[in-house]
């Protein structure tokens, strides 16, 4: 079937790319835009589709600029390489979109917005494109198989190629080369340029999941059940606004990952505890936690963004939970609550190389330069979180991260400058128990486990 679409949702990708381009968040952006203009659903989607799908795949459309143009990419006008962006992102990934419509779309595009002169331009490389794509649609270019009919040219170097065909810097390539070698590294690329799934955590204090799924279902969202998290549904098609779904006004469930659920489990709270999230907003984890104790015992919830600890406030609202405190300030200067906590959980600022399918210009924002300097800061909040635990309390540290520097590095450091502290493997019980590895922390990679991308480590402190 053919996606009949209007142009508008062109118009529309094209000035959020920008606002990205100037340095805006690419879904802060993107939820600005869909606030400000009412469009069908099916507008909306094909504008979610080609503001995120072109961010992710930039430094492909570049390369076939590079390699189709008679400027490169980075010598092109800000703004036209953007209309080229998007006309190439609809050729090469939109299936559904027929090519007159692309090519001729992106060539009103480059009218619209300054660039007439230009127009002519527009179609002859789109138009170049094509006639290659056809040319080419019966060889194949392995090992890459997703796009073996497209006319890239991509060079011999392994880490140049795999950044270039997937889209990512080499130094994320080359990092995740070095952890899981070439096969594994080329599914999670693939893997991390998909659509995000969206999972629910059913709140078991106001609803079961018989009941949400119930409620979903008697308005057209299917779900499925995530079979080793006993309250996690996922959603399985489009819904529209999260907040009008059945159940989110009344505190039946809130959106997280089936990964980051793992995480409060591993730290296996206890009711009657003092349990502290060092880095609590927005509140998934924390609300998580005041759930598993069944909303009995104290959740100190800390953060230094005010205006996150609000989102958290809200959370906890609408949830009706009762248990959580807040507390605003930065982790790494709170000494009040030395040898205060039975539990603490740093969920800790990391680069977010696990969740880049869904923030698609972390790939371009994050460099081995600002990993330095997360690493520099997540010691830094070990070192003193682990003062808030009492003796034979239980510290867990959490990254939605794949890389070492950040996550086995920052374990391995931890323990051998900490001597009264030990690793503590799940119970054989526990729900996080699957992803234990033999060195005793836990690891979920995306495109195994079909999750957000985590580290997890639970410390025990020996009294």
């Amino acid at each position: 079937m053919v996606l009949v679409v209007t142009q508008p949702a062109r118009q529309l990708a094209f000035l959020t790319l920008r606002a990205i381009q100037r340095g805006a968040f690419a879904d802060v952006a993107l939820d600005k835009m869909l606030q400000q203009n009412s469009l069908r659903a099916i507008d909306k989607r094909l504008l979610t589709e080609l503001v995120y799908g072109t961010i992710r795949r930039q430094r492909t459309l570049d390369a076939l600029i590079d390699q189709l143009g008679k400027k490169k990419s980075q010598q092109q006008p800000p703004d036209l390489r953007l209309i080229l962006h998007l006309g190439l992102y609809q050729l090469c990934y939109l299936d559904q979109v027929p090519v007159s419509a692309a090519v001729n779309t992106t060539v009103e595009l480059a009218k619209q917005n300054g660039f007439a002169s230009l127009s002519g331009v527009v179609n002859g490389l789109l138009r170049q494109y094509v006639r290659l794509k056809d040319s080419r649609a019966t060889d194949a270019i392995a090992p890459l198989p997703s796009l073996s009919f497209d006319p890239l040219i991509l060079p011999d170097n392994p880490i140049q190629r795999l950044g270039i065909f997937y889209s990512y810097p080499d130094w994320i390539v080359e990092n995740w080369l070095q952890q899981f070698g070439q096969t594994e590294t080329e599914k999670l690329c693939q893997w991390m340029n998909e659509p995000p799934s969206i999972d629910l955590r059913v709140n078991r204090l106001q609803a079961t999941v018989e009941q949400v799924e119930t409620a979903l279902h008697q308005v057209g969202v299917q779900t499925q059940r995530i079979s080793f998290l006993p309250y996690a549904l996922r959603l399985g098609n489009h819904v529209g606004s999260i907040q009008a779904l059945p159940g989110f006004a009344m505190g039946w469930w809130v959106v997280q990952d089936g990964s980051a659920q793992l995480v409060s489990y591993l730290l296996d709270p206890q009711p009657g505890e003092v349990i502290m999230d060092a880095c609590a907003a927005p509140g998934g984890k924390t609300t998580h936690i005041a759930e598993l104790i069944s909303d009995r015992g104290t959740v100190w919830a800390c953060d230094k963004t005010p205006s996150r600890l609000k989102k958290l406030e809200q959370n906890c609202d609408r949830l009706h939970l009762q248990s959580i405190r807040i507390q605003t300030g930065d982790s790494r200067r709170l000494s009040q609550f030395q040898n205060r906590a039975d539990r603490v959980l740093l969920d800790a600022p990391c680069s977010g190389l696990g969740t880049l399918n869904r923030h698609a210009d972390a790939r371009w924002r994050q460099t081995p330069e600002s990993v330095a300097q997360l690493a520099q800061l997540q010691t830094e909040l070990l070192n003193q979180v682990e003062s808030w635990v009492k003796p034979d309390g239980v510290l867990v540290y959490a990254t939605c991260t794949l890389h070492p520097v950040e996550n086995e590095h920052q374990i391995d450091r931890f323990l051998n400058t900490h001597p009264n502290w030990q690793i503590m493997p799940p119970d054989s019980n526990s729900v996080a128990a699957p992803f234990a590895t033999q060195e005793g922390w836990c690891k979920v990679l995306p495109h195994q486990h079909q999750m957000d991308g985590f580290f997890m480590a639970r410390l025990e402190k020996r009294g």
